[in-house]
């Protein structure tokens, strides 16, 4: 019975020490992302310095993050928008 319990406890311990540890990971990764999150904030302040504009820049990286086919959709589906709004 006392060698089960010692089982159990040691189960839990590594348990214990493997939810810390992932913790401990998420922790160094969200520094890391602020970190690099900085460094993107500080490249669209360069652009706007020089002439840029960065919520443009911003636009072209995210259609640029997207499949070809899904940015036309995209397209596709703006001008709709804007033709029902006569936008165009």
């Amino acid at each position: 019975m006392a060698d089960a319990a010692v089982a159990q406890s040691s189960d839990a311990q590594a348990s214990d020490d493997r939810l810390r540890l992932l913790i401990e990971r998420v922790e160094r990764l969200e520094e890391e992302k602020k970190g690099i999150a900085d460094d993107i904030k500080d490249v669209y302040a360069e652009a706007k310095a020089v002439g840029y504009d960065a919520k443009i820049m911003r636009q072209i990286v995210r259609l640029r993050k997207m499949k070809p086919d899904d940015r036309r959709e995209a397209e596709m589906m703006l001008e709709t928008y804007k033709n029902a709004l006569g936008l165009e």
